[in-house]
């Protein structure tokens, strides 16, 4: 047997641990049709999704919430999907019962209940480390520690955990304590399983409203947008989902280039705990806008930047999609009064870009970026657009000039709410396109804003509304996006709907469609939001068309 079909063999062993799927044929080269046969996509069974520890103030309130979507075809049942304090907390006194609240004793819009996000099961070395964690995620007994000596942390008592896909599961922190979150799910749970954290600081110099979507762990990360510059105090956050430790690469880089500094290099993350890091101690450089660079030398982490400024509140940073010589930035609210672009461009060539508005009627030059914005290779560009909404909600669309040359880039908003002092910051990192399907989490009967955006052909989406968190009857609606717009919707809401529940965006036909989902509240006049965007949850993977029985060489 010749080396390419024993790796053919060992691949699909890797992705039978995670489909169940038990056979394999080589591609026959001098078959035209075989490399021409689609691959088959089939449920991941196991996921795994990194909630970040939310705030150290003790004004905050977190609320967590679970969700996997109903429906999944070949999903089978069973499983479970247990969000559980990260091994570093376990030391720490757990959160007392009553800060974790039953359904029924939530206020309307922040019950409890569960569902959460895959990881990149398509990928090779997450379907790998996924299939290779499976017995060791089930088992209570203690293990190695970290660093080979003693034993780790037994697995601790889930926090969170979903019962069932279509119904989210939701409980609150009221602690400055509370920690970061590691969790998987397994079974009919597992496929678009997606969680989101979100956190209200009503009060005091730190008050904002913060939303993520738990991540799912992997090996490399792009954040453009952050800072190190006086003003802010922007942490990365690294979690690491694993019974070893990892290891990990911070770079930054500024206008000039790498902001060198060997602090970033090595940055251990021990077996599933979470490590915060302070941009501004690995340079003594202040630079208002920086891009940040997370990849890891061994293992895996989930990772995401917590942006705070002096002036304006903050938000969570998440990573923008890998680079790529066009950008969709959606979800840009109408009435933001600031918006302030970040790029950067990773390989060895320089980007002159083009930036384009895609608003409710067209798309358009806004006359802050009627220049191209030159990107040079290895450093950050920033673009001050100002409030280039004019009331009208829209989605920022980033592609080579005229003539310009296909250099892949990575990109990031900053938005603003409010004036004066009563302002308040969220993040819109660039997003693909919902090709099968997106979900999030922690919708409000009021203040939430679904924003859809076809930057190209008109394309049409199938939202559907969960059944809430308490209580509720699913509700669907379909929106046709005509080419080169954006439609900032109230979304769905489950009829008689009790606590919050989840939006799923599924394509019906037509060109690509880019979500984004708002969440909004006002308090004391101060005009608090966060923005998520709706990246394809990877509840499917590929796996090549079959005829061999493996079973032979068990």
């Amino acid at each position: 047997m010749n080396r390419t079909t024993l790796s053919l063999i060992a691949a699909a062993t890797a992705l039978a641990a995670i489909t169940g799927f038990a056979a394999v044929t080589a591609p026959d080269p001098t078959d035209p049709a075989a490399s021409a046969k689609a691959a088959a996509r089939l449920p991941v069974e196991r996921s795994s999704l990194l909630c970040p520890a939310p705030s150290t103030s003790e004004l905050a309130e977190t609320v967590y919430t679970s969700f996997t979507p109903a429906g999944t075809a070949g999903a089978g049942t069973g499983g479970a999907a247990e969000l559980a304090p990260s091994a570093a907390a376990l030391a720490d006194e757990a959160p007392a019962d009553d800060e974790k609240k039953p359904d029924d004793e939530q206020p309307d819009g922040e019950e409890s209940d569960s569902g959460a996000t895959d990881d990149e099961a398509a990928g090779d070395a997450a379907t790998d480390e996924d299939a290779a964690g499976d017995e060791a995620a089930g088992d209570e007994e203690k293990k190695p520690a970290a660093d080979g000596t003693g034993t780790a942390d037994p697995k601790p008592k889930p926090f969170l955990a979903l019962k069932e896909p279509g119904k989210p599961v939701s409980g609150s922190n009221k602690t400055a304590e509370a920690p970061a979150l590691v969790g998987t799910a397994t079974g009919s749970l597992a496929p678009g399983w997606t969680a989101q954290q979100t956190t209200t600081i009503t009060a005091g110099d730190s008050r904002a409203l913060l939303g993520a979507a738990c991540t799912a762990p992997d090996t490399d990360f792009w954040f453009p947008g952050a800072s190190t510059d006086k003003s802010r105090q922007d942490y990365v956050h690294l979690t690491n989902p694993d019974d070893t430790a990892a290891v990990a690469d911070i770079a930054l880089y500024g206008k000039e280039g790498n902001l060198k500094s060997d602090r970033g290099e090595g940055v251990t993350v021990p077996a599933r705990s979470s490590v915060p890091v302070l941009l501004a101690t690995l340079t003594g450089e202040a630079e208002p806008d920086v891009t940040v660079h997370v990849s890891t030398r061994t293992g895996r982490v989930g990772a995401v930047v917590n942006a705070s400024d002096d002036k304006a509140g903050g938000d969570w940073l998440a990573a923008a999609a890998d680079p790529a010589p066009r950008a969709v930035l959606p979800g840009i609210p109408a009435d933001a009064t600031s918006v302030h672009l970040v790029a950067f461009a990773p390989g060895e060539d320089d980007a002159e870009l083009k930036v384009q508005l895609v608003g409710e009627t067209g798309t358009i030059v806004p006359t802050s970026a009627a220049a191209p914005l030159t990107v040079k290779s290895g450093m950050t560009a920033a673009l001050d657009l100002g409030d280039l909404t004019k009331g009208e909600a829209g989605s920022l669309l980033v592609s080579p000039a005229e003539g310009g040359d296909q250099t892949p880039v990575v990109a990031a908003l900053r938005v603003v709410r409010g004036k004066g002092t009563d302002q308040e910051i969220a993040f819109i990192p660039a997003t693909g396109a919902v090709t099968e399907r997106a979900t999030v989490a922690d919708n409000r009967a009021k203040g939430s804003t679904l924003s859809l955006t076809a930057p190209g052909e008109t394309g049409k989406v199938k939202v559907t509304a969960s059944a809430g968190s308490g209580g509720g009857e699913p509700a669907v609606k379909s929106y046709t996006v005509k080419g080169g717009t954006t439609q900032a919707v109230v979304p769905p809401v489950p009829g008689g709907l009790k606590g919050s529940y989840a939006l799923t965006v599924e394509p019906e036909s037509g060109g690509p469609v880019h979500a984004a989902r708002t969440l909004a509240l006002t308090q004391d006049g101060v005009p608090l939001f966060t923005v998520q965007t709706l990246p394809n949850d990877r509840g499917m993977v590929s796996v090549p068309a079959t005829k061999e029985d493996l079973s032979v060489l068990k």
